[in-house]
């Protein structure tokens, strides 16, 4: 007889495994935070990133944008001939000083000048020299200083010789104050003929000039005793003291002493020195700065203050030499 299990349990192979609580401990995640999925939030403060990245790039790229128009804007400053030759700026442009003793201008307004020794009575230096006649300073081309008047009314006359209303080219008009004993019209004859001179700015047609005498124009030429340049050169805070010449805007104000005695630095006729100051001055209007003596006994350059002293070189009055080549020298700062 087969014998029967007993009834009531089973055996251990079948009971209930024995549960591991390490094992099988259940994982909570984390709180989240309410109505927002984590993706969500990381998406979120990755969008905010790039647009932080974009203002950035941005705002760099509207600064880099300001300089290239600021530098363009500062070369188009001081160059009056474009457009129809309009004036340059004078308050920013460093060429409209003059300096002390000299008519050409300078790169900082003048200071007083120091205390000289004053120059020798006529009689003396006649009876020093063994000669009655004046001496070269006082006076050229049959003009002595002492008949060159200080002062005079302020008011000017325009030339009309040569008035070209409706050629091509920068507009200037020539004008020589009332008493000074200049003729207008033959005063603009010589500044239209260094205008138009080869050796001149004229250049190759690089500028070209038309006088006018009514209308607008972008270059003024003021021929002026010394007191009315002293006050037109002083409303651009400039002093000339009586002796000097100066650009300020679109003024060019040539002082009647260096226009009818030149300069003793300067060693040629007045016609040429005269040259000198067209040139100069409006080579200043043009845009040009200063340039120095480039060499030993080479031509000194139009943009020289040459009489401050020739340091070396010979007297010139031309930008360009009879070949076309540019008489330059090192700028001064």
């Amino acid at each position: 007889m087969t014998r029967r299990r007993p009834t009531g349990t089973l055996p251990p192979v079948y009971r209930d495994p024995d549960r591991d609580e390490d094992t099988f401990r259940l994982r909570v995640p984390p709180p989240r935070a309410p109505g927002r999925a984590p993706g969500r939030a990381r998406s979120t403060a990755r969008s905010r990133v790039r647009r932080r990245r974009r203002n950035r790039r941005r705002a760099v790229s509207l600064a880099v944008l300001a300089l290239v128009v600021v530098a363009g804007a500062a070369l188009l400053v001081g160059r009056p001939w474009q457009d129809g030759g309009g004036p340059a700026d004078a308050a920013s442009d460093p060429s409209l000083t003059a300096p002390a003793g000299g008519p050409d201008n300078a790169s900082e307004p003048l200071e007083d000048p120091p205390p000289s020794t004053p120059p020798p009575s006529p009689s003396a230096s006649a009876s020093e020299s063994g000669s009655d006649s004046d001496s070269d300073s006082d006076k050229k081309d049959g003009v002595r200083a002492e008949d060159i008047p200080a002062s005079g009314p302020g008011t000017f006359t325009v030339a009309r010789a040569g008035v070209d209303a409706k050629g091509r080219g920068s507009a200037y008009r020539v004008e020589v104050e009332d008493g000074t004993g200049v003729d207008p019209d033959r005063a603009a004859e010589e500044i239209a003929a260094v205008l138009a001179h080869p050796r001149g700015w004229s250049h190759g047609g690089e500028h070209t000039f038309r006088q006018v005498a009514d209308g607008p124009a972008g270059l003024v030429i003021k021929i002026a005793t010394p007191a009315t340049t002293d006050r037109i050169c002083g409303e651009y805070g400039l002093k000339t003291r009586g002796e000097v010449n100066c650009r300020g805007g679109e003024k060019v104000m040539v002082n009647l002493k260096r226009w009818q005695l030149g300069s003793p630095q300067f060693d040629g006729p007045v016609a040429e020195y005269r040259a000198l100051i067209v040139n100069h001055e409006v080579g200043h209007w043009l845009g040009r700065g200063h340039e120095t003596c480039p060499g030993k006994g080479r031509p000194a350059p139009a943009m020289m203050q040459q009489i401050d002293g020739l340091k070396g070189c010979v007297a010139n009055a031309w930008p360009y030499d009879a070949k076309g080549r540019y008489l330059g020298g090192p700028k001064v700062p």
